[in-house]
């Protein structure tokens, strides 16, 4: 029995199988394992290469039976951990990957938690250099945070994982040293290279997290947000196209990061070994390469992501300080991320950021590199509540260089478009003689000219025609002049809320019922309720808030709410103002739900379902056309969503460049011009020979010898062989056809 005992020790899977079966009887020989195992430990500190196998062999055990011995094994966990986080590169590969294998095993068993887990692993991403261990690091804390949000939210391992990635992001931002040109990279710090690998997988996984949907609320948004501003060029770009929409796989680990030469990939193909393995490699890079380029003609912007963010002001006015400060040190293509990322801020939060136009003006030239970007940019930076006064120059800048003479057609209508896409968002941008000049070309001899000029002066028949001359205005906006109405000036809204379409309906009873079965519970209890799922939870509880409020219906008459002393005698001529052609109103007061009851996204989701129910019941009751239209638009109305409404005022290179001669196809053109011309075809070849014959074949070589031009038949073989033939030869062939010929008598 105790020879047994002895090669039990020996046997560690035949030890670790019965510990599993029967714990209590093998304590003893555990507890044997346990203590070799910190002996070897000791050792393996001091000289990680001395006993490796072993210890690696007594780690898979002691990790495997951990779950008999919770006691005993209470600091195996934290052994491991220290030795990866303080010996890393010390160890050798092999121990690198079954300690870490070993943590993520413990962590299935549920020894240790996924806090503890991840932050094991996450200082391990920037310092592990073989790619396929980091690529099975990066797996395994994204399905373990994936499986820890999988039924319901976990909110604490979410917090302390977004802390720990919004530190890493940070701390890289003490350097300054800004762009990959000149010195910066020189003075880069070994330090401040590893903050920036630190921080650059912080990004990453943030990414990954916010793609898979895991996380969806402002905190990723704010780590990202960071990065923008961070001093590394890496880390910077990748944050950029995160907001940009752009799908670039920032690992280099993965085989799709840089760009896939395809003719390099086939001439290696031909030279190497001819395997199967070998096509399916091949096969799967091609088929990468063509995802990643559809995927970069397809990027849209993230609007949600740019909707959620903390303080757009301070943030864009941090962008654009890094962007003018650094200029000369960023490429271009990087400032162009800078300048398209800064203009969607502004355009989507209608911002004021007024260096952005100064500083975009000197890049506004026909030859200047990628400018159809550039002006997209432009355009989309500009909003109704942008000053007239600072975009003035800009569109005489754009005049000046794009729209004369002495440039091409593609130039011109290019400028012209540019020029009614920033005019299309701030009318009183434009000045008089300069529109006038503009309008002028519509009676060019090229198509996109015309059509650039012909559409800015349908811009102005619409939104102040005054400008125009009077042969130009056109009908409609001429009766509008005459009429007197006048365009609005600047800052000045048409429409004033009055009141929350659907509230003083009966469409919005259900609604005021809800309400006061709800008020009838504590308010604390409704308005979490309320606002579950839509709002934006917080680390920690504000401090300098006492919380809300509660308002009783009774004291409502002892508030005052009232901004102005004049808001009475504007109530007043509400109905005064109001002339014949403006829209009736169902109600020139707001409704009492509306000034009773702060309203929840959830309350506005349920108000848009019930307008479409009530509009499905008026057409099902034969309302006519009237009402399917006025379905239609609701239907359309609620699967929008912000990022539609965001995406209108978001433009493209196209709306720039306008329409173009014999452009270019792209890939998806070229393919379904090709499907098009192979309907009705059989085969792919020549039908030549098929038709006629009874048996359908193809034409034969001696038939296709008969159309050859005489010059390709005397250089060739045949022809050459018979001025080269012996007389014996001649004899030879001349017997064999009077042969053929007289069988073919017979």
């Amino acid at each position: 029995m105790v020879g047994g005992r002895v090669l039990l020790t020996a046997n560690l899977p035949q030890l670790q199988n019965l510990i599993k079966r029967d714990p209590v009887s093998y304590k003893d020989e555990f507890l044997q394992q346990w203590n070799h195992y910190n002996s070897i430990r000791l050792i393996f500190h001091l000289n990680p290469d001395e006993h490796a196998q072993h210890f690696r062999e007594l780690v898979t055990f002691i990790a495997q039976v951990a779950t008999c011995y919770p006691s005993e094994t209470a600091q195996f966990p934290s052994h491991i951990s220290s030795i990866l986080l303080e010996n890393y590169t010390m160890l050798s590969p092999d121990t690198r990957k079954s300690l870490i294998q070993t943590m993520v095993m413990l962590r299935n068993k549920n020894v240790i938690t996924s806090i503890e887990l991840l932050r094991c692993l996450f200082p391990l991403l920037p310092r592990t250099t073989s790619s396929s261990l980091r690529a099975s690091i990066r797996k395994t804390i994204l399905s373990d945070i994936r499986t820890a949000n999988m039924r319901t939210k976990n909110h604490k391992l979410n917090r302390a994982i977004q802390a720990m990635l919004f530190n890493m992001v940070e701390k890289g931002l003490e350097d300054q040293n800004f762009g990959d040109k000149g010195k910066s990279r020189e003075q880069l710090s070994d330090n401040a290279g590893a903050k920036g690998e630190n921080a650059m997988w912080a990004v990453i996984l943030t990414k990954q997290l916010w793609k898979k949907g895991v996380w969806s609320d402002v905190k990723p948004v704010s780590i990202v947000a960071i990065g923008c501003l961070h001093p590394v060029v890496k880390v910077q770009s990748a944050s950029l196209h995160f907001f940009l929409g752009g799908d670039e796989e920032e690992n280099s680990d993965d085989e799709g990061d840089d760009d896939v030469d395809v003719k390099a990939l086939h001439h290696r193909r031909e030279i190497n070994k001819k395997t199967r393995s070998g096509d399916k490699k091949l096969q799967k890079r091609l088929n990468a390469a063509k995802k990643k380029q559809y995927s970069k003609k397809t990027a849209q912007p993230n609007f949600s992501a740019l909707q959620l963010l903390n303080d757009p002001q301070t943030f864009a006015e941090k962008l654009y300080d890094i962007l003018n400060r650094y200029d000369k040190r960023f490429t271009l293509d990087h400032k162009i991320l800078i300048l398209q990322l800064l203009s969607r801020v502004i355009g989507s939060h209608k911002l004021c950021v007024l260096g952005f136009y100064t500083y975009i003006v000197k890049y506004l030239t026909y030859h200047q590199l990628r400018v159809p970007t550039i002006l997209v940019a432009l355009a989309q930076s500009v909003h109704d509540l942008t000053p007239p006064d600072a975009l003035t120059p800009v569109i005489q800048k754009l005049a000046h260089e794009f729209v004369h003479p002495g440039v091409a057609s593609e130039v011109i209508a290019a400028g012209i478009n540019a020029i009614r896409e920033v005019c299309r968002r701030q009318p009183w941008a434009m000045e008089e003689d300069l529109l006038g000049d503009l309008v002028e070309y519509r009676k060019s001899k090229d198509k996109a000219v015309t059509a650039a000029a012909r559409g800015l002066l349908q811009l102005y028949r619409e939104v102040n025609p005054g400008m125009l001359k009077r042969r130009e205005r056109g009908k409609e906006a001429a009766m509008g002049i005459a009429s007197g109405s006048q365009p609005l000036p600047f800052g000045h809204t048409a429409n004033a809320a009055v009141d929350i379409e659907g509230l003083s309906v009966p469409i919005g009873r259900s609604l005021q019922s809800n309400a006061r079965g709800k008020r009838r519970g504590p308010v604390d209890e409704d308005d979490d309720a309320a606002w579950e799922g839509w709002d934006v939870e917080s680390d920690s509880d504000s401090e300098s808030s006492d919380g809300w409020i509660n308002v009783d219906e009774d004291d409502n008459d002892n508030i005052d709410i009232s901004d102005s002393e004049d808001e009475e005698k504007g109530k007043e001529g509400t109905s005064a103002s109001a002339g014949p052609s403006t829209a009736p109103l169902e109600s020139t007061n707001p409704s009492a739900l509306a000034t009773t009851k702060i309203l929840t996204p959830a309350d506005f989701a349920l108000l848009a379902e019930l307008r479409v129910k009530a509009a499905t019941e008026a057409v099902e009751a034969g309302g006519g056309t009237k009402a399917k239209r006025k379905l239609a638009a609701l239907e359309a109305e609620l699967k929008s969503s912000q990022a539609t409404n965001d995406a209108d005022t978001f433009i493209s290179e196209n709306d720039i460049l306008g329409p173009r001669k014999k452009a270019k196809a792209d890939y998806e053109e070229r393919m379904e011009s090709i499907q098009k011309g192979r309907e009705g075809r059989e085969k792919y070849g020549s039908r030549k020979g098929k038709k006629t014959k009874e048996a359908p074949s193809s034409s034969t070589n001696r038939e296709k010898a008969r159309n050859k031009p005489i010059m390709m038949i005397l250089s060739s073989g045949s022809v050459r062989g018979k001025k080269k033939a012996s007389l014996r030869e001649k004899q030879q062939k001349l017997r064999a056809h009077i042969e053929r010929a007289k069988k073919a008598r017979k």
